[in-house]
């Protein structure tokens, strides 16, 4: 299909050929010798780059709380309120430890091996669909949210040009340069081996994650085990016909609560297997003191409230949940909070349903 030339397009497109025309381009042998050479501005406006030692970037600052207005307005609608990620889009924050697991999460935190990949990123391709509108200011402070995300700041940090080099990233010390052609294994080298081979060849492990291994007619038939949503009703109605046994979460709470888990779970494991990873694993939380799970390194906000003898129930959580720095001030939790109480009791019922109660 035809496209039709505005007047202003077509004079730039005339002036832009006369200039070449004018100006070609040295002919050289093969070539045909068209085009011309890059003007210092046309080059400018493409060499925008930040290199590992600190070349390109640009005087500036910006500091965390900015950021996070900023990343709510430009970022949360694609990477979520606190960097999990919305339907395809990258989890920005959380996944540490995870690299040699199964399911390994390759966040800013736990993966990325320079902090002026991520300015870099921001600055040259983003918000998605206005990328480089951001003033450079913006983006130290977008950049200085998501180092707090990814618990590598506090929430008083700001960023900039003069400590900008003094960050160091969680997961910089894995990379290194790429030495193949010198250590490369003689085995990868010489001839294939074809001798001694395997008598029979067994499936030692299945795809589960992406869900693309296939069936056997067993598995196609058997019986699906049951969602943490249907175990905790069972629960309730096993407890409805015995009345002497206490009350379970309500499942429709439940249900309700496994949906908005998303926003927890790229911080926080709870369920059979639970560790503890950029926040404690929530088992057994209801009725327990707050920050009092073995192995988790809790900020003082929380030892004070453990020492004040807080425990958490449905007025300590419901208040956390809907604002965790204004209900304990100068924690280390990332997430604004949910939006209402009828979310935090959802929540709330999937965290006993999940991980079940303090004994």
């Amino acid at each position: 299909m035809m496209k039709t030339l505005t007047l202003s397009t077509a004079l730039v497109v005339t002036a832009s050929f006369a200039f070449a025309q004018e100006n070609p381009a040295p002919s050289r042998e093969g070539g045909f010798g068209l085009g011309r050479t890059a003007l210092p501005e046309e080059i400018a406006a493409w060499d925008i780059d930040i290199r590992p030692d600190g070349q390109g970037l640009p005087v500036g600052s910006g500091d965390v709380y900015t950021g996070e207005e900023l990343y709510i307005d430009y970022c949360s609608a694609c990477h979520g309120d606190f960097g999990e990620a919305v339907g395809r889009w990258p989890v920005l924050a959380g996944g540490f430890g995870t690299l040699d697991d199964e399911d390994p999460h390759k966040t800013i935190g736990s993966y990325w091996p320079y902090l002026s990949t991520v300015w870099d990123y921001v600055h040259r391709a983003m918000p998605y669909g206005a990328a480089q509108s951001l003033e450079d200011d913006e983006v130290y402070a977008i950049v200085a949210y998501l180092m707090y995300l990814n618990n590598m700041v506090d929430d008083d940090f700001e960023l900039s040009n003069e400590n900008f080099l003094e960050m160091a990233m969680p997961n910089e010390d894995a990379f290194f340069m790429d030495d193949r052609a010198a250590t490369e294994l003689t085995v990868f080298a010489g001839e294939p081996c074809m001798e001694n081979c395997a008598e029979s060849i067994e499936i030692t492990a299945r795809a589960t994650v992406l869900n693309v291994t296939p069936e056997s007619e067993e598995e196609a038939t058997a019986t699906p085990e049951a969602t943490p949503a249907a175990a905790a009703a069972e629960v309730v109605e096993t407890a409805a016909a015995e009345p002497e046994a206490p009350a379970g979460p309500d499942p429709e709470l439940v249900a309700a609560g496994e949906g908005l888990w998303r926003q927890c779970a790229s911080c926080h494991q709870i369920g059979e297997g639970a560790t503890n990873r950029t926040g404690p694993m929530l088992n057994n939380t209801y009725g327990a003191p707050v920050g009092s799970h073995e192995g988790f390194r809790y900020s003082p906000a929380f030892a004070e409230a453990n020492a004040a003898g807080m425990v958490w129930d449905d007025e300590t959580l419901t208040a956390y949940l809907l604002d965790p720095r204004g209900f304990i001030p100068g924690n280390r939790m990332a997430f604004r909070g949910l939006r209402s109480e009828e979310d935090a009791a959802a929540m709330i019922a999937y965290i006993r349903a999940e991980g079940g109660d303090a004994e």
